[in-house]
């Protein structure tokens, strides 16, 4: 029922804590499958992750490695191999809580109304929108994810159809892609989000400001506004709309440099200089 897909790229500290969590979900009872790309990783990933395939033989795990080409490429080549409805994305420096896909198909087997897509909290978060606190599960819509994206990669499943008539990821973005996607499906189906924090991301590093591509906050600004321009140019945004985002991003862009620019100053400084 499910395919998880993993990319992986120089991963070898944290990927086995990565690969135990998947094989730690408590859903006995539902067809899985992990894909493993191999994003051309130079370090001990391949090794590490083969060990762990030959351990579990009783997983059905397909590996591919490839030539470096980006997480994009890599997720849609994951995307295109999936043989089951549901598609799961999880990050090799993330962690699932052992429940996260059984509470996930829970609410799908259970609700009275469609889902084409849900996620869920990460690192206990509490996720915001316009001031008012989500506690409970959240139907989407496009604009609240132009203003504030959220989840988080690793916190997604998405129906496979779905994936492949909005066309998978956008190859061409290096940052901010899942944004790109998450907005192309919201535009068009049901989606959904879960209070409950079931992912631990990257180490409970922050969103922004820390190691990982997320310090690169230019290129995700480029890559914002990449987006906003595509929605424009296919008419899905009005002139004001997408000039009012455009300011507005740029704002959020320039609050977090300088909240990066304070956590890396703060983590400079020696313990006893705190």
């Amino acid at each position: 029922m499910i395919t998880i897909i993993l990319p992986v790229y120089n991963a070898s500290k944290t990927i086995l804590a990565t690969l135990v969590s998947v094989k730690n979900q408590d859903i006995s009872d539902i067809n899985v499958e992990l894909i493993i790309i191999n994003d051309g990783s130079t370090d001990d990933s391949e090794k590490l992750i083969t060990q762990f395939i030959y351990e579990n033989k009783h997983m059905d795990i397909t590996y591919i490695f490839k030539e470096n080409s980006g997480v994009s490429s890599s997720r849609n080549l994951g995307i295109s191999k999936a043989k089951y409805d549901w598609v799961a994305f999880i990050d090799s420096d993330d962690v699932w809580a052992d429940n996260k896909l059984a509470e996930q198909i829970l609410i799908i087997n259970n609700s009275a109304f469609n889902i084409d897509f849900i996620g869920c909290a990460r690192n206990d978060e509490i996720l915001s929108l316009y001031g008012n606190k989500i506690n409970k599960l959240h139907k989407a819509c496009y604009k609240e994810l132009l203003i504030k994206m959220f989840p988080q990669t690793s916190t997604a499943m998405v129906k496979k159809s779905v994936l492949d008539r909005v066309g998978g990821y956008d190859e061409t973005m290096t940052h901010s892609e899942d944004g790109d996607l998450w907005i192309r499906i919201c535009f068009e189906y049901d989606f959904y989000y879960m209070s409950e924090s079931l992912v631990v991301t990257g180490g409970n590093k922050h969103n922004f400001g820390e190691s990982g591509l997320s310090a690169n906050l230019l290129a995700m600004e480029k890559g914002v506004q990449y987006t906003l321009l595509k929605l424009y140019n296919s008419k899905k945004i009005s002139i004001f709309f997408y000039v009012f985002l455009r300011v507005f991003c740029y704002l959020k862009y320039v609050r977090r440099l300088l909240i990066s620019s304070y956590i890396r100053r703060v983590n400079s400084k020696p313990k006893g200089d705190l």
